[in-house]
């Protein structure tokens, strides 16, 4: 029963009009009718570590002997292909969709099952291989969608976000070293502090990144550990007591890691702590970027009345009326990112916080959101370093005259003619827009080589 249009397919709830060319069948038709809400839908990285679960499965059921071998091994390859990106078109449940993944879940079963169909050469629709029965065998949604999203994570962190963040790292300690010479005022409260040198500042940075790498990489064990295995909630019913070892086995061997069967299946499937642990170093992280992009967006001000004290890369014209404008573009990209990383944070926190009895119940949106940051995290920081840091120019004349300018340099006083004494040099040199230096000759306090002996910025440093 078909026209060239569409077939019909079935499932418990009844009949269900589905695209004739569509591998997918009556469940996930239901689910995209059910929820046209934002057109988002799951990412390569979570689809690819669908197909790898479900071929994974296949094999361990085919070696169990629990599984038909000349019907696995059509599932085996089907899975292979959705997770090596051939049948990404076929996965089309929107992510705001039921809180557990089921409907991604039964889309990743269906697709599989009718694409087995056809390697067998049978009739699309049959369920000669069964979504359920065959490529679902001894798993549930409850146990597939965590253990998707965790194993997504960890290949998207390991693959992506931390090399970039090393590389991020690596040009600002690069920098750090290129500026260790280069004085200037250091700025507390955005007012004029003591000397630093940009080098030093450089370093901090670098240093941030360093701290938010070791806070990446500290959330990997927790998402190591898969829930698979468990099924529906957590009492491991209908799989085979050696099928979680497996799964984790072969999944450990395509992604290279560690995975392992989650030592507490109940933990594992009714909270997902360990995403929003993850998310809460990326937003740490976000929040270091951020600082960094915006201190370079100052320290870049200008050309004439800003601080100027480095000259950042031009790479486009800044203004639509102002001619030979040019812009932070780059920082400005980069702290619109750590404000969309901090945002999708909030919205895994939430989800997390929703979690009832034995079942999280806001994966999709939490998935989405993580995977999200990651990416977008991994991708700007290769932005930030080839298109701004690498190309970064310390002004090294202005950074010494503002140190030598700065009130600030009484603090080297103080040990000398006493705080107070220190103080009313500085407020004096304001008034008389004098240099410190020049300030204490001119009192009579020190003379020349006392001055330059005390007051050099680079000694202060």
């Amino acid at each position: 029963m078909a026209t060239n249009d569409y077939r019909i397919e079935r499932d418990s709830l009844g009949e269900m009009k589905v695209p004739a060319s569509a591998l997918y069948g009556a469940q996930t038709q239901r689910a995209v009718e059910n929820f046209p809400v934002s057109g988002l839908r799951f990412p390569r990285r979570f689809i690819g570590a669908l197909g790898a679960i479900k071929m994974t499965a296949a094999q361990v059921n085919m070696g169990l002997k629990l599984l038909d071998e000349r019907l696995g091994k059509a599932v085996e390859r089907a899975a292979r292909e959705v997770m090596e990106a051939e049948l990404d078109d076929q996965f089309v449940v929107d992510i705001y969709q039921t809180g557990s993944g089921t409907s991604t879940n039964m889309n990743a079963n269906e697709v599989i099952a009718n694409r087995a169909i056809q390697i067998l050469g049978g009739k699309i629709g049959s369920k000669e291989v069964h979504p359920n029965d065959h490529v679902n065998k001894g798993q549930s949604s409850n146990d597939v969608i965590p253990t998707a999203s965790h194993v997504a994570a960890c290949a998207a962190i390991t693959e992506d976000l931390l090399p970039a963040l090393k590389k991020l790292q690596k040009a600002l300690d690069a920098k750090a070293k290129e500026f260790a010479d280069v004085v200037k005022t250091g700025r507390t409260h955005l007012q004029d502090a003591t000397p630093v040198t940009l080098g030093q500042e450089f370093s901090g940075y670098a240093s941030q990144i360093e701290h938010g790498i070791r806070r990446v990489e500290n959330t990997l064990p927790h998402l190591r550990e898969l829930a698979i295995g468990g099924t529906a909630v957590g009492t491991g019913l209908n799989a085979h007591p050696e099928f979680a070892g497996g799964v984790c086995k072969g999944l450990s061997k395509i992604y290279d890691q560690k995975f392992v069967e989650a030592p507490n299946h109940f933990e594992a499937q009714a909270a997902r702590d360990a995403l929003v642990e993850a998310s809460g170093a990326l937003r740490t992280l976000a929040v270091s970027m951020s600082k960094i992009a915006n201190d370079i967006r100052w320290l870049g001000t200008g050309p004439r009345t800003g601080l100027g004290e480095i000259s950042i890369p031009a790479t486009q014209p800044g203004s639509s009326i102002m001619p030979g404008k040019v812009n932070p573009v780059i920082p400005e990209s980069v702290r619109q990112v750590c404000a969309q990383v901090m945002g999708n944070d909030t919205a895994i926190m939430v989800s997390g916080n929703a979690d009832n009895f034995e079942l999280a119940v806001m994966i999709p949106v939490m998935t989405y959101n993580l995977l999200k940051s990651i990416e977008i995290l991994a991708n700007v920081s290769h932005v930030f370093v080839d298109k701004c840091i690498a190309g970064i120019e310390a002004n090294r004349e202005k950074c010494r005259a503002y140190a030598e300018r700065s009130p600030a340099l009484a603090t080297a006083l103080a040990p000398i003619i006493g705080y107070d004494k220190a103080a009313e040099i500085a407020k004096l040199a304001l008034v008389k827009d004098m240099t410190i230096r020049d300030l204490v000759i001119a009192e009579g306090l020190m003379d020349a080589k006392q001055a330059d002996e005390v007051l050099d910025p680079a000694k202060q440093v």
